[in-house]
C-alpha cells in the first residue's frame, strides 16, 4: 500500500475517534453559559398529563410556562405576580384581584379576568389540581378583576392563588393542551421528549424579572439516573435520594435544602367490618383500629434512629406531620418515644400477648400484623418502611414493609399502612388530612379519623388569621385534651422531617440564601430569578 494513503487512513481514523469522543463521552459539556441542565424529578417528575395546570402541573411549585396570581416568599409572606392588589372580606368567603394589564400569552393574546376565571373554575371541575372543592366560583367582575366567592370561610384560600398557572380561555383544550402549552410565565415550552426530558427557553415577552438562562432542559431522571447524571456532568443540577449525600462528585457541591415535607405512615382508625370504597377497596383494620397499637408504635418507634439511619442522618424526627419550621407547628406535641417498655406495657394492658411464643401478639384471635406500603421509587420511604418494621419486633408488632406503585396503594390506602408526604405553606392540608367529613375522599384522611374537637379547630382556624389561625391550627396537633398527636388520637405514626439533596456544578450560585423553604415535592426553581452562571461550564 501507498504510504502517503496509510498516513491518510491513519488520520482519518484518528479524527474519527476524536469526533466520536466528542459525540458520545463529551457532548453533555458542550453548552453555554446561559444554557441550563437540571435532572429535577422532585420538581413534579414527569407529568402524565402533561404540563398543564389544570391538570396538576406543578402542584405547590413554580410552573415556569405558566404564571400565577401571587408568589410565596421565603418568609412564607406573598408578592403579586399576575395580581396587582387584592381585598378580602371578613369573613374570608370573598377575595377580589386586580391584575395586572400588560401580560400576554407565548400566542401573543392577551391575559385578561376571563383566562383566570377559565383556570381556576376548570380546575375546580377536574379536582386534579389544588383542593377547590371550597370554592362556589370564580367571576369576572371587569376585564382585569377576578371574584373568588367560596361556600365556606376560609382564611387559607389565598395560598390558593399562589399555585394554579393561569391558561388562555380562548385557545385551551385540555386533551391537547399538556402537550403544548401556552403560558406568560419566565419560560416558554419547545420540546418534550416523553420518558427523557422537557426544553423550554426564555420568554422574551414576560412582563417580569428574567432569569440568566435562556435556555432550561430539565431531564426526568431519578435515583441512580440522577446521580449518574450528576457524576458524568450531563446536569448542572441534580436532585438525589438522601442515601447519595455523603457521596463526592468531584466540580459539585451538595447542597442539602431545607424542606417542609414530612414522612408519616396512616393508622385507619376504624375497624374493618367490610364496607368499602365506591370502587370496592376496603375501609378500616382491624389491628391499628385499637388505640393502644397506635400508641405503642408512636411511643414505641424511635425518630432519631431513623433520622440517622433510614434518613442518612438528615431527618428531623416529627410527631404530627407539622414541620417545625410552620409557624402552626406545636411543640406539645413532642413525646419522649423509642420506650419500648411504654409500648410494651400500654398493649399487655390492652390485652395484646403473645399466647404462642411467636414473637407476635394476639388479642381475641387476632394478630397483631398490618402490612405498611410505600411508593417502590422513593428510597426514603422504603428505608423507613423497612426499620419501622424492625423496631416494632420490639413490641411484638409484625409489620409488612411492601413496596408498590400509587395504582395498587389506592386499594389499600384506607385499610392498611400507607408511607406519605405531606407538607404545604397551606395549613388547610390539614383539613383535608384530618376533617372528619373528608375521611376517605380520594386520598384525604385515610386514617379515617372522625374527632369532633379536631374539627372545630379547623373550623375556628378557616375563619381567623394570622395568629389566631396559627394557633387553632397547631391544636389540631394536641390541645391539652386530645388531637391527632401521640398524645391523643395517634390517628398516624409521623416519622421525620426529611430535607432535599440536589448537586449543583461549582460554575452555578443558585443564591442558597433567597432560596425557598421546600414544600413536598420540591420547588427547586422557586428563586431561578437569583441565580448565576458564576464561571464558564467545564
Amino acid at each position: 500500500m501507498d504510504k502517503k494513503y496509510l498516513i491518510g487512513g491513519v488520520i482519518i481514523v484518528i479524527l474519527l475517534i476524536i469526533g466520536g469522543a466528542v459525540l458520545f463521552g463529551g457532548s453533555h459539556n458542550a453548552r453555554a453559559d446561559d444554557e441550563l441542565v437540571v435532572a429535577a424529578y422532585s420538581h413534579g417528575g414527569e407529568p402524565e398529563a402533561g404540563f398543564d395546570p389544570i391538570l396538576g402541573w406543578n402542584y405547590y411549585a413554580e410552573p415556569l410556562i405558566q404564571s400565577t396570581l401571587l408568589k410565596m416568599n421565603r418568609n412564607m409572606t406573598y408578592s403579586n405576580d399576575l395580581a396587582t392588589d387584592y381585598k378580602i372580606s371578613d369573613d374570608f368567603k370573598n377575595y377580589v384581584v386586580k391584575l395586572r394589564k400588560d401580560v400576554k400569552f407565548t400566542d401573543g393574546s392577551d391575559l385578561t379576568a376571563d383566562d383566570v376565571v377559565f383556570t381556576y373554575n376548570e380546575a375546580k371541575a377536574s379536582g386534579a389540581s389544588l383542593d377547590l372543592s371550597n370554592m362556589a366560583e370564580a367571576k369576572k367582575v371587569d376585564k382585569y378583576t377576578v371574584k373568588f366567592d367560596l361556600d365556606k370561610s376560609d382564611s387559607s384560600f389565598l395560598d390558593k392563588l399562589a399555585y394554579i398557572g393561569i391558561v388562555p380561555s380562548d385557545s385551551y383544550n385540555n386533551e391537547t393542551y399538556g402537550q403544548n402549552p401556552v403560558g406568560s410565565g419566565p419560560y416558554k415550552f419547545v420540546q418534550w421528549d416523553k420518558g427523557q426530558q422537557v426544553i423550554l427557553e426564555l420568554n422574551d415577552d414576560y412582563y417580569g424579572e428574567k432569569p440568566e438562562f435562556k435556555k432550561l432542559t430539565i431531564l426526568f431522571a431519578q435515583n441512580d439516573a440522577a446521580f449518574n447524571a450528576a457524576k458524568n456532568k450531563e446536569a448542572d443540577i441534580s436532585a438525589v435520594p438522601l442515601s447519595y449525600a455523603k457521596e463526592t462528585i468531584p466540580g459539585m457541591t451538595m447542597y442539602l435544602m431545607d424542606t417542609i415535607d414530612v414522612r408519616g405512615i396512616s393508622l385507619p382508625s376504624i375497624p374493618n367490618t367490610g364496607e368499602t370504597t365506591e370502587d370496592g377497596a376496603a375501609i378500616g383494620n382491624n389491628v391499628t383500629s385499637d388505640i393502644a397499637i397506635r400508641k405503642a408504635l408512636n411511643y414505641g418507634i424511635n425518630r432519631t434512629a431513623l433520622s440517622e439511619g433510614a434518613l442518612s442522618g438528615f431527618g428531623t424526627p416529627n410527631y404530627d406531620g407539622i414541620a417545625h419550621q410552620l409557624p402552626w407547628a406545636n411543640k406539645e406535641a413532642v413525646i419522649k418515644d423509642g420506650d419500648i417498655a411504654k409500648a410494651n406495657k400500654t398493649l399487655e394492658a390492652a390485652g395484646w400477648i403473645d399466647t404462642d411464643n411467636d414473637g407476635i401478639r394476639e388479642k381475641d384471635g387476632t394478630k397483631a400484623s398490618l402490612g405498611v406500603y410505600y411508593s417502590s421509587d422513593a428510597p426514603e420511604r422504603q428505608a423507613l418502611a423497612v426499620a419501622v418494621s424492625e423496631q416494632a419486633k420490639a413490641m411484638g408488632i409484625e409489620i409488612n414493609a411492601t413496596g408498590s406503585n400509587w395504582d395498587e396503594m389506592d386499594k389499600v390506602k384506607n385499610s392498611e399502612g400507607i408511607v406519605w408526604g405531606f407538607g404545604s405553606t397551606d395549613p388547610s392540608t390539614l383539613w383535608s388530612e384530618y376533617y372528619s367529613d373528608q375521611a376517605g375522599v380520594g386520598y384525604n384522611n385515610p386514617a379515617f379519623i372522625n374527632n369532633s374537637a379536631v374539627d372545630a379547630h379547623i373550623d375556628a382556624a378557616l375563619s381567623s388569621s394570622g395568629a389566631a389561625s396559627h394557633k387553632e391550627w397547631s391544636k389540631v396537633s394536641w390541645d391539652g385534651s386530645t388531637g391527632i398527636s401521640p398524645k391523643g388520637d395517634a390517628s398516624w405514626l409521623w416519622l421525620g422531617e426529611i430535607k432535599y439533596g440536589y448537586y449543583v456544578d461549582d460554575s452555578l450560585d443558585i443564591s442558597n440564601d433567597t432560596a425557598l423553604l421546600q414544600p413536598h415535592g420540591g420547588d427547586i426553581f422557586g428563586n431561578i430569578w437569583d441565580w448565576k452562571r458564576v464561571s464558564s461550564v467545564q
